[in-house]
């Protein structure tokens, strides 16, 4: 159903949920709820485990993006991995995590009582081991993994995922192209096994002095490494604001055959680590963005708040979708998301 409606409009993703997070000041013992109240080390800043202990205030969250008007919710998974965990001794909990926050949104798309069809898409963040970086200083943590290994951590996240019901796979901020092939792999084996064939997004965040990605690739670099994969859409998030964001999406538009997605930070983080940049700043030039090189999902991230979402969708609601110059053989019943990838 996605297929056909992105190809009517924009879709529209939701702000960043560590934002929210931060804003309702959960005291440590608000993150350790009665289940971890025993747990080794402190738990505040795992933003993830408060689907567990704090499940109605996410849910909330989820809402508040829902009633600013956006077609597509992110789990609150990020760092929801094996790896990332470990620093809070939560590894053991990787896929419960996964899975209850599927749950989680789905809940929220159900008690949020909207007319509007909302999909889920399941975040999938960097692990704190990428495979591959350009700085020699951390080559020798980054060597601690293999491809096979960050495969299976992957797939334990994946699995959660489309267990707890997400209609989506998003794997999202990007740092090098060997880990986006690992969590390609992974998504490809799970969606083998399971018989799904979920849409599968990609998201990379790139350095604003050159338009890199953090490993030293550029972004056609980066889409050819994965082009094996049938993604349903690549993009940009993170990075720094919409304004300085035109002239990659323009580039990644010519050599891409899948949707666009792009979801900016709300400007570069001031002083003391907030963003600045108002709704209306964001709106109006991801309304450029759409108007000079055309987009599919748009939407917002580090700092972006469902104020930033209304304005997006507002400012977007009458621009036309971008349309692959590939896509209708690329989404051909006969050839899915589960039988291209190789």
């Amino acid at each position: 159903m996605i297929q056909s409606e992105i190809q009517k409009r924009i879709l529209i993703l939701d702000g960043a949920m560590g934002t929210m997070i931060q804003q309702l000041q959960f005291s440590e013992t608000a993150f350790r709820g009665e289940e971890f109240a025993n747990n080794s080390v402190d738990l505040k800043g795992n933003n993830d485990i408060l689907t567990l202990t704090q499940p109605k205030s996410i849910r909330k969250i989820h809402q508040a993006y829902i009633e600013a008007g956006a077609d597509i919710i992110e789990t609150n998974t990020f760092n929801s991995n094996s790896i990332s965990q470990a620093t809070y001794h939560c590894s053991h909990l990787a896929y419960r995590l996964n899975y209850e926050g599927a749950q989680n949104a789905r809940l929220a798309i159900q008690e949020s009582q909207t007319t509007r069809k909302i999909w889920i898409a399941g975040s999938i963040g960097p692990t704190t081991l990428p495979l591959s970086c350009s700085s020699d200083v951390k080559r020798t943590a980054y060597e601690s993994i293999t491809f096979n290994q960050l495969t299976e951590i992957y797939s334990e996240q994946i699995c959660g995922l489309i267990d707890g019901g997400v209609d989506l796979l998003l794997v999202e901020t990007v740092l090098d192209s060997r880990s986006a092939q690992a969590a390609l792999y992974a998504i490809k084996q799970i969606q083998h096994n399971k018989g799904t064939q979920l849409p599968v997004m990609l998201s990379a965040t790139i350095n604003p002095e050159n338009g890199h990605i953090p490993s030293g690739e550029n972004l056609e670099s980066l889409y050819t490494a994965i082009s094996d994969y049938p993604l349903f859409s690549f993009g940009l998030n993170c990075s720094y604001g919409a304004t300085n964001l035109l002239p990659f999406m323009e580039e990644i538009s010519k050599f891409t055959a899948c949707y666009l997605s792009v979801y900016p930070n709300a400007g570069l983080p001031n002083a003391i680590d907030t963003y600045d940049e108002t709704p209306q700043i964001t709106a109006s030039f991801l309304a450029k963005i759409a108007q000079k090189g055309g987009i599919n999902i748009v939407g917002g991230c580090c700092g972006t708040t469902p104020a930033h979402i209304h304005c997006i969708r507002q400012a977007l609601q009458h621009i036309p979708p971008r349309i692959p110059p590939t896509i209708q053989n690329q989404f051909s019943p006969t050839h899915t998301i589960t039988n291209q990838i190789v």
